[in-house]
Order: structure tokens, then sequence, then C-alpha cells
């Protein structure tokens, strides 16, 4: 497995757009990202530094491996 890198809300939000997630709303600090198909949403912390478990489990959400989520990057 491999190690999660630091990164923030934001590049997260950008690297799940490459997989086809989009913008679906913002309340407050948390964006709401959605995929038609196959059909996922995901919801992503706008912070600065996002905590390792948060961003393991965002991927998980999406239906993404770790090793793919960090090759989009």
């Amino acid at each position: 497995m491999s190690k999660l890198p630091r990164i923030s809300g934001r590049e997260c939000v950008r690297t799940l757009g490459k997989t086809g997630f989009y913008f679906k709303r913002q309340e407050e600090s948390h964006i709401v990202l959605r995929r038609n198909n196959p059909f996922a949403q995901v919801i992503v912390p706008d912070h600065k530094e996002l905590d390792r478990g948060t961003l393991r489990a965002i991927i998980r959400q999406s239906g993404l491996s770790v090793d793919g989520f960090i090759k989009l990057l």
C-alpha cells in the first residue's frame, strides 16, 4: 500500500475531477462532488491539509484505489 501524500482539499477536488466528478455544491467548508456513471457522491473538506484518514475515506468512497489516485495527482 502506498503512503498517502499530504494534499489540500482543493487538490483533492481537482484530482477527482479527472475521473468524472463535478462540483455539485458547497456548504460552508465542505465541497460536494458527484459522478453520474457509475453514481458516486463524495464530500471533501476545503482545508489546507487533509488528514490521511479523511483522504483515504474519500478515495474509498470514490471507488478508486490509493495507487490510482496517486497516479492522477
